[in-house]
Parts: structure tokens; sequence; C-alpha cells
């Protein structure tokens, strides 16, 4: 199985476990930018240099070795499952992708039939009922998750925690989970931790966001995407997320944790 979705600086200074919606943009480019004093020019996603990932042939045996000896201080982020998921429908279901087309294909053409979804387009603005659709999308994200149909979960909107414990179950454990939402703070604190060749100073690095004006704005505050079924529908597909990275499921105006992690517990419970 190895390491899906980890990365790790060419200095191995410090290794990541991506987790899709979570600023892994940002994180990523800070890594690029700690060893080479320089940012990747494009989306780090698409970089094949420069950056150790395990989607690189060459880079998994040095990934393999550093994580299962743990010679590296190890990071992942976290963010709201509410915010994440509605993140999720606006950037990869409405938005058009970087390479100028809808995502995956002939996904939103079969979420259009299928769940009526409406996704709008760039010519008339975007203009949908946000609201119906997004709630719509939900169902369809549980079926995926919950069913497997009609197709595997996305990275995208499969649960956080699933993503985290890869790196557990395989060998790997973590120093430091922090949250999106005191993004600078939690990173700020991975810094704090590690030797790099190029000095980081968080408050000058930009935020990348490989998903910005490619789809509609989101329109309303996030609570009212959510009514009591979808919220229902939430916690199925994200209750370990809720309650080992300490976010408030009865409340989804309230993007800010309401506790501490545990990183016993995530590796406790993660690791089975």
């Amino acid at each position: 199985m190895g390491f899906p979705g980890t990365w790790m600086t060419e200095s191995e200074s410090v290794v990541y476990r991506v987790v899709p919606k979570c600023a892994c943009s940002t994180i990523g480019q800070i890594m690029f930018y700690s060893d080479h004093g320089k940012f990747f020019d494009g989306d780090i996603h698409d970089s094949t240099a420069g950056l150790h990932k395990w989607a690189q042939d060459e880079s998994q045996p040095l990934i393999e070795a550093n994580v299962t000896a743990h010679q590296s201080y190890a990071f992942t982020c976290v963010r709201n499952p509410y915010t994440r998921i509605l993140s999720s429908f606006f950037d990869k279901i409405c938005g058009i992708q970087r390479n100028g087309k809808r995502y995956r294909g002939k996904l939103v053409p079969m979420l259009i039939q299928k769940y009526g979804i409406e996704v709008g387009d760039p010519e008339s603005g975007f203009e949908f009922d946000q609201i119906k659709s997004f709630r719509r999308f939900l169902l369809f994200a549980r079926d995926t998750i919950r069913w497997r149909r009609p197709m595997d979960p996305d990275i995208h909107w499969s649960a956080m925690s699933g993503h985290i414990s890869t790196f557990i179950v395989n060998g790997g454990s973590y120093d430091n989970i922090f949250w999106t939402e005191k993004f600078n703070e939690g990173m700020q604190s991975v810094l704090d931790a590690i030797d790099v060749p190029h000095e980081v100073k968080l408050d000058d690095i930009p935020r990348f966001n490989e998903s910005e004006g490619h789809g509609p704005k989101r329109a309303h505050p996030v609570e009212d995407y959510f009514d009591d079924l979808s919220m229902h529908l939430v916690y199925e597909i994200y209750k370990r997320d809720f309650h080992l990275f300490k976010y408030d499921f009865e409340d989804p105006s309230n993007k800010m944790p309401v506790g501490e992690i545990d990183l016993e517990e995530v590796h406790a419970k993660l690791g089975d």
C-alpha cells in the first residue's frame, strides 16, 4: 500500500500527508519554497520535480524509508467537514477545471441526469439554485461513500480520516495535525519544529488556491445549505472527522474547532 498522498521536501526536512480541500496547494508551495527559496511556477499539484511525491516512482523508496523510520517531522491539516464538502461542490462539480473542462469528464452530466443537479455555466454567470443543487449533490456524495455507487468516492469528498489513516496503518505517525481555520498558527508550529534551507515568513506567503475563480461564488452563508436532512447526511459521512478533529456538528455556521486534537486518540482510532 505504501504512503499514497504523501509529499516530502527534497531536503527531507518535513513530511506531509495531503488531504484534499485542506490548504494543500499552499502547504505544498511552502514546502517547495523552504527548499528552493522560490515558489513552483504553476499549480504545485502539477510539479514533477523539486518535491518528493508518492505519485512519482523515484520518490517512493525515499518516502517509505523516511516515514517508516520516522526520520522527519510529519504533519497534516484538516478542515471543517461542512465547509470542505461545500468547497468540493463549488470547485469540482460547478467549476471549470484547470484544463478548461468539467471535472472528470462525464461526472457532471451524470449528476445532472441522475440526481437533477444544476451547475450553471460561465456564460450565464453560473445562475442556478445553489442550495437545492448542493443538497442533491450531498445525496450523491453519500451514495458514493456508503455504497460506492454510482462510482467510488472521490478524494475531494471522501472523509479526511480515511486519507489520514492510510499513513498510520502503513507505518507512519504524525507529529502534528492542525486546522485550516487556524492556518498560520498551525503552519508556524510545523516550521518552528523543523530546520529548512530557506526561511519561510508566513505573513509574506500568498494563499495558493487552485480552484479560485473557476466557478460560481457561494451565494449564501454556510448554514443556509444545511437543513436537518443535510446535517444528518453530513454526520453519516463525516462522523469520525467531527469527533477526531473536534469540529461542531450541531452548528454548521461555526467553522472553528471546539476542542484540541488528541494525537494519541487519532493514532489509536485510525491505526486499526
